[in-house]
Order: C-alpha cells, then sequence, then structure tokens
C-alpha cells in the first residue's frame, strides 16, 4: 500500500462525515431563516399599504364607481346610433360626441332615451346586469324612481370597483369647466367635467395627488380645484355665489340628461351647480320644485329657482330656471339653444310660472 494512500482514504472518510452533518446543519439553519423571514413578512405592511396616505383606512369593502370622464346613463340597454360610439367607449370622448349632435334634431333624438350622467369617481350602486350593459342608480342624485339613486343604463366598462379606505381622505373639486390629470404632470391622462370630485392624497405648491376610481395615482394642477375635508365642509353660498357659477356655462349647448361641461338639461344645471355648493336638491325640476322654501315672485333673490309648468302653470312641471337677479333668469332652455340669461316676463315662462323655491339662505 502506497504510505499516502491509507492517509488519503482515511481523510476521505472523514469528510464525508463532517459533510453529511454540515449538510444536516445547513437545512436546519435555512429552515430558521425561512421561519423568522415568514414572521417578519406578517408584520410588514403591503407595499399598497405602505405607501398610502395616513387618512386610508385598510379593510374597507369595496365599492362601485364611475371610471369614464361623464358615463350617460340611457333608458334601456342595447344599440345606439353610430354617432353615440363617443359616449359609449372607454375612454368617452365627450367632445367629439357632442360635436358630433350640431343640429336640434340629433340631439333631440335623446329626449326621453337617456336619462342623466355620473362624473368620474361618483359612486353608483348596481342594480341589474344585461349582457354588456350595467343598470345603476347614481347615489348623490335623489330621486322617487330609485331609493338608491337616479337609474339607467350604462357599459360595464364605464363602473369599477375601489376599496372605500380612502373615504377619510380629503376631497378635491373641479372648479373649472374642465380640469386635465395627469400621469407625472407632464403627461395629460384624460379630461375630466367640473364638479368631478377625487380623493386627495398629497398636495403640494401647484399640484395635488389624488386616487383615481381604478386606484391608480394621478396629479392635477392645484388652480382646477377646491380642496375640503368633506363634502359637509363646503361653505355655505350666497345668492351671487351660485348665480357667478351657472354664469361659467353661458353660451354652452343644451343636452337632455346632461349634468356635466360638455352640455347640461334645465334641471341638471340646477343640480350641479348647487351641488358644487355643497347642497343637494333633487335631479329632476319635477322633484325639485317639491323641496326647499317658497318663496313669491316678487320676493325673489338671486340664487332662487323658477319653476314652469304646462296648463299656464297648472299642469306638470317641465321646466325649471335660477333667477339672476335685476328681473332675469339664466337656464338651459331645450335642445337646439344654449344656456342664456333673459328676463323672467318672457313667454312663455311668463305665463307658465308655477312657484319658486329657495334652498341656498
Amino acid at each position: 500500500m502506497k504510505p499516502d494512500g491509507g492517509l488519503g482514504a482515511g481523510r476521505s472518510s472523514s469528510n464525508r462525515k463532517y459533510s453529511k452533518r454540515g449538510y444536516i446543519m445547513n437545512w436546519k439553519m435555512l429552515a430558521a431563516f425561512v421561519a423568522i423571514l415568514s414572521f417578519l413578512l406578517v408584520l410588514v405592511p403591503k407595499q399598497s399599504e405602505a405607501s398610502a396616505p395616513t387618512c386610508y383606512s385598510p379593510n374597507q369593502p369595496k365599492r362601485n364607481y364611475i371610471n369614464v370622464s361623464v358615463s350617460t346613463l340611457w333608458k334601456v340597454p342595447g344599440t345606439k346610433r353610430t354617432i353615440d360610439k363617443y359616449s359609449l367607449s372607454n375612454p368617452v370622448d365627450m367632445r367629439k360626441w357632442t360635436a358630433s349632435m350640431p343640429s336640434a334634431n340629433t340631439r333631440k333624438w335623446l329626449t326621453g332615451k337617456t336619462e342623466t350622467q355620473a362624473l368620474y369617481g361618483q359612486e353608483v350602486q348596481i342594480l341589474k346586469t344585461s349582457g354588456r350593459w350595467l343598470q345603476i342608480a347614481v347615489k348623490d342624485q335623489y330621486t322617487a324612481k330609485n331609493k338608491y339613486g337616479y337609474p339607467g343604463w350604462v357599459p360595464k366598462s364605464h363602473v369599477t370597483k375601489q376599496q372605500a379606505g380612502y373615504n377619510n381622505c380629503r376631497k378635491a373639486i373641479v372648479k373649472t369647466k374642465t380640469a386635465d390629470l395627469y400621469d407625472d404632470k407632464n403627461k395629460k391622462y384624460m379630461e375630466i367635467s367640473f364638479n368631478a370630485r377625487l380623493f386627495v392624497t398629497k398636495t403640494e405648491k401647484d399640484w395635488i395627488k389624488v386616487i383615481t376610481p381604478s386606484s391608480q395615482t394621478k396629479w392635477l394642477k392645484r388652480s382646477d380645484v377646491k380642496i375640503y375635508a368633506a363634502s359637509t365642509k363646503i361653505p355655505k353660498p350666497s345668492g351671487s355665489n351660485l348665480v357667478n357659477t351657472a354664469k361659467m356655462f353661458l353660451g354652452l349647448p343644451y343636452l337632455w340628461a346632461g349634468t356635466s361641461a360638455y352640455g347640461f338639461d334645465c334641471s341638471g344645471f340646477t343640480h350641479s351647480v348647487y351641488k358644487y355648493h355643497g347642497i343637494t336638491i333633487p335631479r329632476d325640476a319635477s322633484e325639485q320644485i317639491k323641496k326647499g322654501k317658497s318663496v313669491s315672485k316678487n320676493q325673489l333673490h338671486p340664487g332662487d329657482l323658477l319653476f314652469f309648468a304646462y296648463n299656464n302653470g297648472k299642469g306638470r312641471v317641465h321646466h325649471v330656471s335660477m333667477y339672476a337677479g335685476n328681473g332675469k333668469m339664466i337656464h338651459a332652455p331645450r335642445a337646439g339653444k344654449k344656456i342664456e340669461i333673459i328676463s323672467i316676463n318672457t313667454e312663455p315662462y311668463k305665463q307658465e310660472f308655477a312657484g319658486a323655491r329657495r334652498f341656498a339662505y
């Protein structure tokens, strides 16, 4: 036997024993490390929670929100006109849709076919499903038609679910006719309407960061919004506040069912102006006249609402306007016309006057 052969064999045997022990020890250490790491991971919040603002409340139920700039609610689901594709897609293109209806007849076609509109970020209740359509109720649009809010049908793609944990965050309300949302302060994401409301997660000198209905973070110019701790914290408006807000939309073409800066109907106009100032009134003129405080025609204040009815003011209420002061009113008249200021003695309104209501003071 070679002198170092035995020694070499002995060393090899010993190494195999130690190697086996080391292998077992390494596995035990690895298992212990994994157990400790798993414990620590339980203590560390998820990335989305760790980066969430302090106003965020985790583990809240999901709610349904409008996920397009403006969603038009239809009386029945199903096929519409070719030009209506701009209002049915995601994203919608409200400018193209309204521009594709230049005549009074193309806009009159919507009468009785559309119900109302809901803005980006508005909460809705899902009532029914039919194929690619959802029947929803807009929660902050009061109506006797449904206990949850104003009902109608929208494409499924217009609605998304979001964790409701941001409800304690401050709200940004768009105060301009329209405002742009940005991805990173430079790249435009989408245009949204006056009165759209989003939860604020961060404020800077010239910008605010908001959470979208799809739980993404985007940016808005601070000059485009007003920020409140909650809708209940909006200051009570004066009559001139209401009238000045209404005047922003002079010259805007009438749109049946409209509640956005791309077009209003008569009651959508008054409902939206009051909502912007923190006052909730019903969606339709026929129900608005039943609320508030009755005032006589010779005691009108700016901001009061005037109502008009068929049969010389004694029949069904069909129109509403806002008193603008000095014997004038501002209103959205009808398809083919634009928001205007006229005398309250203009016919047929003088003859059809059915009463006035005060909501602001």
